[in-house]
């Protein structure tokens, strides 16, 4: 079996009923178990390195929305510009000018996540909340990207309270920060939980979740 078909129907019902999401991540996974999910209806797919999403883009179907979901790197944003659907970990002001550079050049706007450091883990990226503000200040300068809300990953740890906590911190901010009106619209995404804590995530108020092991099995 190429993907778990009865998971996969399993976490769509319970995700349509929240109206949320779902990213299913791809990254390392070879482009038949990829077309196997998209043959189930699944077209919102996660990778998290520029030139793999690039090979995929080039080798499936035009209609998968492509999600990066890793660190992305200023000098690769080029690279993705002219077909990324939204770019999760946004993680500094200085990336999101590179993007809106390169997006102006391809014409598009651009949708973006901020990402958050919520875990307490030092290998964590993401903004704190006075970054955020700074952001706040200087977003209007930004004619193409489009910041759609919030993206944090929580701390992998097997205590539930404290995973709770994160992500309750995480939709504590995107609540504060959602009146934002920016020219295009306001804050529709709060993107959190993985194939190990999803769950715990919706009931903090997820509305975008990123899972791949449940569907594609552990990569070895």
């Amino acid at each position: 079996m190429l993907v778990n078909v009865e998971k996969y129907k399993e976490i769509i019902a319970e995700l349509s009923k929240r109206e949320v999401v779902l990213v299913a991540v791809s990254k390392i996974q070879p482009n038949e178990k990829i077309l196997a999910l998209y043959e189930l209806g699944q077209k919102d797919f996660g990778e998290n390195y520029v030139q793999e999403l690039v090979d995929k883009h080039a080798a499936l179907p035009k209609d998968i929305r492509w999600h990066f979901i890793g660190h992305l790197q200023g000098n690769k944003v080029k690279y993705i510009a002219p077909f990324v659907h939204l770019i999760h970990g946004v993680d500094s002001v200085k990336l999101l000018k590179e993007i809106n550079k390169q997006a102006a050049k391809c014409n598009r706007v651009i949708d973006c996540l901020l990402q958050v450091h919520i875990a307490q883990e030092e290998t964590k990226f993401g903004m704190n909340e006075a970054e955020l503000d700074e952001v706040k200040e200087g977003i209007n300068g930004f004619a193409n990207l489009r910041i759609c809300g919030l993206m944090g990953m929580a701390s992998f740890s097997e205590d539930v309270a404290k995973v709770r906590e994160e992500f309750r911190n995480l939709h504590s901010l995107y609540e504060r920060f959602r009146p934002w009106t920016i020219d295009h619209g306001p804050w529709t995404t709060l993107s959190m939980g993985m194939s190990g804590d999803y769950k715990i995530a919706l009931e903090e108020g997820s509305t975008m979740v990123r899972i791949g092991s449940l569907l594609f099995g552990v990569r070895v």
